[in-house]
Order: C-alpha cells, then structure tokens, then sequence
C-alpha cells in the first residue's frame, strides 16, 4: 500500500505543468569554448554552472585541502576588491555565487539579474582570474575550515567516509579525504593556494550548463569574456583507480548511542551499457525517495533503523555501489546480517516483474520534478556533460528507463553486486562486532 500511494503522488504531482528542459542549444564561442543553452525569456535573470575536472585529486599529499581552502577563498577578495568590498559589490548586483571542491572536480554557480549581467559576469571573472587571498580572509576561511575538520574528528558519518575511501582506493589520490586534515590545512600558506588555483582552472576540462534570458548568439561572447584569460590546457590528470575489493569488517571505536556503517564495493561507470539497469535495480533494492527493499527488510518489518540506503557512486575515476545505516549499538550487526542476506539474495533470484513494472512508473514519474528552476537545470545541464552524455539524453532519458527488461536488470544486479566482496566500516560501539 505505501508503495501504490508513492507511486500515486508522484503521477500526480508529474501531471502538473513540469519545467523539464528539453530544448537544449551548444554553443560554442568564438575562443572554443562549449556550453549547453536553454533559453528562458520569461523571467530576466541568468543561471549558470561550471564543473572543471581536477579538484582534490589533483593536490600533493602534503597539501591536501588546498583545492577546498581556495575555493573557499574566491569570494573572499579579487582584483581591487578585499573580503568586504567583493561582499559588497555582489549584493549591490544581487547576484549569488557559489564555489566548491570535490575530489575530481571543482564546480562554480552564478544566478544574476539580466539588467546586472555584465557587472555581475565580471565579479564572477575577477574571482576566478585574479582572487587575492589575502592574509586576513585566509586565516578566517582557514579558522572556519579547521573548525570544521575537528569536528569532523567526532562525527560517525565523516569518519566512516574517510576509512571507506582510504580502504577502497588505496594508494590512489581518492583514498585520501578531500578537505585535508587539521594539520595540512593549519600548514597551508597563500603560494599553497596560488598552486591549487592554478591547477584548478583550464578551458580544456570546464563543462558549462546555462539557462535564462540569453540568447545563443549573446552567451558565446560572453564566455570568452569570462574564461577566455584562463589557461587553454591544465595538468595531467590521475589515472582512474582500481578499486580495492575485499570483504572485510572495520570497526572505528566513538562513543555513541548508536553505530553507523557504511557499506558496499566497486560500481558501475556511467558510460557502461548496464548503467542504466543497474541504476533501476538500486532503485528498487536500497534507493531513497521509494519504498525499496532493504528499508522493507530492516526498517519496517524488524525496526532496526529510522534509515538505510544505497546508491550508485559513478564517478569517471572510481565508481563504487554504496550504502549506509545508521542503528543502535546492540542491533547494528543484525542490521548488517539482514543486509548481507539481502545483498546475497539480489544477487541470486533478482527482482520481479510487478517491482520493475512500479518502479518505472516511479523513476518516469519523478524525473520532470528535478527541473524546478532555472538554476537547478543548469546544473543538470553540466553534470550530465560532466558524464559524457549527450544532449539528447534529457528528453530520451525516460524512454531509455522504460526500455529495461527484467533480463537486463536482473543481468545488471548479477554484475553488480559482489557479496563476498563486502566491505563494512562501522563507527560506534557495536555489540558483537569486536573492537
């Protein structure tokens, strides 16, 4: 019955005028550099987002956290304005700007007023041109930083993440945590952050999504104006990792109520054939918004968790299928013992006809209500550049989850999931899980 009635608000809420964005422009500007367009009159402003492949991987291990730091420094002062005055410029110009480092990518948003736009395109220039990282925004960006570090030092999820990563990827830059530690970060100085911008930014690896009151024969100009002084290629990238696979069970001892475990092995890449079956059975075995298998298992029928989930982690450079449950100290290792049971019997009998025939209704149903403003699209828009997709896929991307069969997502579930390849790290105190 829950399930009917998830599947019951979505197709209602999908009959209602959708702002799924279908049609989609390349533009290419006079210097070579691609973004994808999609024109929106009706309200004068301007969305954009920016992903330049790199980010935190690209940091010598001395200098982990560089790439996070700077970007959290490109507001913090550029050209000839310090902290305050850029501060100040864009809220004269009303224009939002957002910066952030992952560990492949670094990624960059702007929404402005159409009247604003050229001023609020040369903020946004100045910061990713000329930042200044001065010595007093560094060391208060840096203070908020190592704040945060520490208290990532108690926090389950932010431990059970990095010993994951470092366990899954080795000796490969992804195995080391994105935001630095306390001591590299304390250690960096202002040329540490000149390295990492210069590493940052180049025309050759940036993927660009823009939406609103623009016309393609305008953005092209604009982005020469705006990228054009960047550098035309940047530094080798790493090779992609080879995911560690090894069924094992690491204990991270904190004190807690509770204990949180994180869960799963290699994935599947975006551009392999059975991604997108793959991606319709995790919908169905553990994905989130849908009442799916292992919440059925160990939530509602043994109450052993408020929440478990999984996903497919489909990044170019190290793809892993993963999952997370967070229970209390005496039930976290029969919340475990259910979801290796699940995983084994995924594996073995597959799913049915009458879960597959839902869950499409489900994921067709909910794909229009992601486009839900002009800025939201336009992150889309680059992520799926991002991923080698091509424009087509927004408007074919239903019809290609209605073509799967229950041959194709049960194949996909037989290569996807690896029992006795799971891995399981568990932050807490659990009960009958060792030290």
């Amino acid at each position: 019955m829950i399930r009917l009635l998830c599947i019951l608000f979505v197709f209602l809420a999908a009959s209602l005028p959708a702002r799924a964005a279908t049609d989609v422009v390349e533009v290419t500007s006079p210097g070579g550099i691609t973004a994808w367009l999609v024109q929106e009159r009706g309200i004068p402003m301007l969305a954009l987002s920016m992903e330049f492949t790199g980010g935190a991987m690209m940091e010598p291990d001395e200098k982990l956290g560089a790439t996070t730091l700077m970007m959290g420094l490109l507001e913090g002062g550029a050209g000839a304005l310090d902290a305050l005055g850029f501060a100040t410029r864009a809220e004269e110009l009303a224009v939002r700007l957002g910066f952030s480092a992952g560990r492949s990518e670094v990624s960059v948003s702007a929404t402005m007023l159409t009247e604003n736009r050229a001023e609020s395109l040369a903020l946004l220039r100045s910061a990713l041109i000329e930042p200044r990282f001065d010595a007093e925004a560094l060391e208060r960006v840096r203070g908020q930083f190592l704040a945060s570090l520490r208290m990532d030092e108690t926090d389950p999820g932010a431990q059970a993440r990095h010993a994951f990563a470092a366990a899954a990827y080795g000796d490969h830059p992804f195995g080391r945590p994105t935001d630095g530690t306390v001591e590299t970060v304390a250690a960096l100085t202002r040329q540490d952050l000149l390295d990492a911008h210069a590493r940052a930014f180049a025309r050759d690896r940036v993927f660009i999504g823009v939406v609103g009151d623009i016309s393609a024969e305008e953005l092209g100009p604009l982005l020469d104006e705006l990228l054009g002084d960047l550098p035309a290629t940047g530094p080798a990238l790493p090779e992609p990792a080879e995911v560690i696979d090894e069924g094992e069970t690491i204990v991270i001892p904190m004190p807690a109520p509770q204990s949180l475990a994180r869960f799963g092995h290699s994935g599947i890449h975006r551009d392999d054939p059975d991604f997108i079956p793959a991606y319709v059975f995790n919908q169905i075995f553990g994905g989130g918004g849908f009442p799916s298998r292992l919440s059925e298992e160990v939530r509602e029928k043994r109450g052993l968790t408020y929440g478990i989930s999984t996903g497919l982690a489909s990044d170019p450079f190290g793809a892993l299928f993963l999952g997370s449950v967070t229970s209390a100290n005496e039930t976290i290792a029969e919340a475990l013992e259910v979801t290796r049971a699940e995983w084994a019997r995924a594996r073995e009998q597959g799913v049915t006809e009458e879960e597959l025939a839902e869950v499409k209704q489900f994921l067709t149903g909910a794909y229009p209500l992601r486009f839900d403003g002009n800025a939201r699209i336009a992150s889309i828009l680059r992520g799926f550049q991002a991923a080698g997709l091509p424009k087509s896929y927004i408007a074919e991307r239903n019809a290609m989850i209605e073509s799967v069969t229950l041959e194709d997502v049960n194949r996909a579930a037989r290569r996807l999931l690896k029992p006795e390849k799971l891995r399981v790290v568990v932050v807490g105190q659990p009960e009958g899980m060792g030290d």
